[in-house]
């Protein structure tokens, strides 16, 4: 029997600055601030596609506290640098009134390509995300693991969504970062390969024909990562609160651990077809969790609050392996109190009933935001 995956994590967080004076997004934040910042990272704070953006990449992490307190200490460092120059982040998927198509491409050449390639649907790209890195060393078993982990693409995505505003519209969905990045190619959920080698021979011929120039340009909610020897999940929105995305990266890796326990009892969880997966994907974008998923098992809709128990009863042995049961145990806390996104809607309309305009009332989201984006660092 083959040695257990390291399962160890790491995560990618985007944010966006926005100006403590008008709350609105810094289009072009000082030179001095990318560069103090990346001292101070030590190499893992870094410009996005937008100059506005900034990403931050955790160390490889054995543990969830281990990977909690990194990432606090990178927010950290984000939060205390802006201040200086009147900007803060905020971790949300989208701002809230912020204009997209102000926003200016970081000067590198791979984003000014992308810029090129992708045209319309790049000057909407104002979004953020979360990315959940999970190391398991053998290809074949991360492809073994990916096909039977996109089950759960739209139940992660359900309890991270944080955009529900877009260019000042209350969008009506709670997670309309998932319809700006569907604009571009190789989006959504993963195809289903028999081996990593299949995956490798598709990949490799549109390299090879320069549909695209490297394996960075799949873009699928879950993924084998291009860089790393981990299976990269994608599909989360940004979460606001480092409580709930700690919280989704130990909901990944327990999964992670739990379908590989199957695997070595020479067992599978069921591959249902990805239109059904789909489906819960789009309910979970249109209503996070307020309304029912599809138990494909089950063949019928049954209440999230249900299928999060389910949820927890399945990986709870893992969790306690882990050491992140209480991590774990927080899906319940954003089920009581909400995502971000719903925590911003109340805001909104909190405000707008005490009597302010709909530009006050979007402002006293990003302050929201502000505060929430750097509590418990």
């Amino acid at each position: 029997m083959s040695a257990e995956p390291p399962f160890t994590v790491g995560i990618e967080e985007e944010y966006l600055l926005v100006n403590l004076d008008t709350r609105d997004v810094n289009e072009n934040p000082p030179a001095q601030l990318l560069r103090e910042c990346t001292e101070r990272g030590a190499g893992q704070i870094n410009p996005e596609f937008l100059r506005s953006q900034l990403e931050v990449n955790t160390r490889v992490c054995r543990t969830i506290p281990e990977v909690r307190a990194d990432l606090a200490r990178l927010r950290s460092i984000i939060v205390d640098v802006s201040r200086k120059h009147g900007l803060a982040p905020i971790a949300a998927s989208t701002h809230p009134f912020g204009s997209a198509t102000r926003q200016m491409p970081t000067e590198k050449e791979q984003f000014f390509a992308l810029a090129r390639e992708m045209q319309a649907a790049a000057r909407r790209l104002m979004v953020c995300g979360m990315h959940v890195h999970i190391g398991i060393d053998e290809d074949d078993l991360r492809v073994d693991l990916m096909n039977q982990l996109s089950y759960f693409v739209p139940h992660l995505l359900a309890l991270s969504c944080s955009s529900p505003f877009w260019e000042g519209e209350q969008t009506g969905l709670m997670s309309f970062r998932c319809t700006l990045f569907s604009s571009l190619p190789r989006t959504g959920l993963p195809e289903r390969f028999a081996s990593y080698a299949e995956l490798r021979r598709h990949i490799d011929m549109l390299i090879r024909n320069g549909v695209i120039e490297n394996t960075t340009k799949m873009w699928w909610d879950l993924r084998p990562s291009p860089r790393y020897p981990t299976l990269e999940m994608r599909v989360m929105d940004c979460c606001t609160s480092i409580d709930d995305a700690t919280c989704l990266a130990a909901l990944v890796v327990c999964l992670a651990r739990r379908l590989y326990r199957l695997r070595q009892a020479n067992q599978s969880w069921r591959l249902y077809p990805n239109v059904l997966i789909a489906e819960n994907r789009w309910r979970a974008m249109r209503y996070s969790f307020d309304e029912k998923l599809l138990d494909l098992a089950r063949g019928e809709l049954m209440p999230f609050p249900q299928l999060a128990e389910e949820l927890i009863a399945l990986v709870i042995e893992d969790a306690e392996a882990l050491g992140c049961r209480r991590e774990i145990e927080h899906i319940r806390a954003i089920l009581a109190r909400g995502t971000s996104a719903h925590r911003q809607l109340s805001t909104f309309h909190g405000a707008r009933a005490a009597g302010a305009t709909a530009r006050e009332a979007l402002q006293a989201v990003v302050d929201f935001l502000i505060r929430e984006t750097a509590t418990g660092l």
